[in-house]
């Protein structure tokens, strides 16, 4: 009876080998193209916390400076005060003296003009330095404007994340102790689900509680249009194989693309979710105990805010 088995699978895996790898061939390809796109958003994510680092430091570098341009003005300004203070004790001598030898005058003369010279060179200099101090201080407020927006926008996303967190907590709390967390860290929501929940072993068709917690989870999705979706699938590391699947990675993509279809089934947005497979290379316990393998065969659905809004800011 199992050759016969045997045999029946073989030849309806020979009528369908060609469909069968297009269909692989298709899911590698938008595999790779969703896992660029996850890298991408990640990448995208750091150089933003980056560019603020680098903003705020502009901004330090900027007060820095305004406090030393203002340092100067001060004492430009003393300077010009005891200069005109000078010329006008040297203007009252040589009033004094202009009833003296026309040698003394020119000498006098030549004197005043030599400090008017020094009066205006450093009227001149200090008109520069004002004109600088002023544009410091526009560019300074324009910086922290932005920082403030920029730093605004972010509190925004993390608001907005721990909403959707404790909304998809309170969506799933039935399911709590049965194989599922929900985590916020790094301004994104990691949600977890053991094969448990979701699968039968070596399966990726989705069973009713697993379903259920999935269709539970597309109802605050649904709602959510500006968060990006990645289901990443997860294996143990005992070895798979099928007639229609080659290994675990096979396998952590058909699972992956089996929520997906439940979460795009309930009015989750296509474009906002990507499928991904792992395998068994990041395992969240040890692959030495039966307990450490239940956890290792898991679905992580991780959610991340779009960070569109932000790029655009520092792009202006």
């Amino acid at each position: 009876m199992f050759k016969k088995i045997i045999v029946v699978f073989v030849i309806m895996f020979t009528l369908n080998s060609c469909v069968s790898k297009k269909l692989y061939q298709e899911l590698d390809d938008k595999y790779t193209n969703l896992r660029s796109s996850n890298s991408a958003l990640i990448k995208e994510k750091d150089d933003l916390l980056a560019s603020k680092k680098g903003l705020e430091v502009d901004l330090e570098k900027l007060k820095n400076e305004y406090a030393n341009l203002s340092n100067q003005k001060e004492i430009l300004d003393s300077e010009f005060e005891a200069l005109q203070h000078k010329f006008k004790n040297l203007d009252e001598s040589y009033t004094l003296l202009s009833a003296q030898s026309s040698k003394k005058l020119a000498e006098q003369a030549k004197k005043n003009q030599d400090l008017l010279a020094q009066l205006e060179e450093k009227e001149k200099n200090l008109t520069a330095e004002s004109t600088r101090l002023e544009n410091l201080q526009k560019e300074l407020s324009k910086r922290s404007l932005q920082i403030n927006e920029l730093q605004s926008l972010i509190d925004a996303k993390e608001a907005q994340m721990q909403q959707l967190k404790n909304a998809i907590s309170n969506a799933l709390h039935n399911f709590e102790g049965k194989g599922l967390t929900v985590v916020h860290k790094n301004g994104k929501i990691y949600v977890s689900m053991e094969n448990k929940l979701l699968f039968d072993s070596g399966s990726w068709a989705v069973g009713v509680e697993g379903k259920k917690a999935v269709e539970q989870l597309a109802s605050v999705l649904s709602k959510n249009k500006d968060i990006n979706v990645l289901i990443e699938g997860h294996t143990d590391n005992d070895p798979y194989s099928s007639v229609v699947l080659l290994d675990n990675w096979d396998l952590s993509v058909k699972r992956a693309t089996a929520i997906v279809r439940i979460l795009k089934a309930k009015g989750v947005n296509p474009t906002q979710i990507t499928a991904a497979g792992r395998s068994e290379f990041i395992p969240v316990d040890t692959n030495e105990t039966k307990a450490g393998k239940a956890k290792n065969r898991r679905i992580e659905i991780i959610l991340a805010p779009n960070f569109d809004e932000i790029s655009k800011l520092l792009n202006e």
